[in-house]
């Protein structure tokens, strides 16, 4: 299996298990009243599946573009671009004067 498919769902899996922790604490400390909802309704574990579905694909795409991200060298003697100097276009950039009413 390639290194970036592995990355991908060892981080798409702690996702969602940061998304079940997130999902728990929200029915046990009782937010918004969702324990009660969800344990007085007849479809209250099709509401937490997908609360936890949905939380889950949040947080698994946050995890993983955090991981990506974290994957830059430090200290490989880039400054992160040529700093090259963008001139305006000969006669398209002209400043004109607003009057003001």
């Amino acid at each position: 299996m390639p290194k970036i498919v592995r990355l991908y769902i060892t981080h798409v899996l702690i996702g969602f298990l940061i998304a079940a922790a997130f999902v728990a604490m929200l029915l046990w400390f009782n937010i918004a009243n969702l324990w009660h909802l969800v344990s007085h309704s007849a479809d209250g574990i099709w509401a937490v599946l997908l609360l936890w579905v949905f939380n889950g694909l949040v947080f698994a795409n946050v995890q993983f573009a955090i991981a990506v991200i974290l994957m830059a060298r430090d200290g490989d003697g880039s400054s992160g671009g040529t700093r090259l100097r963008i001139r305006p276009l000969e006669g398209h950039l002209i400043p004109i004067k607003v009057a003001n009413n």
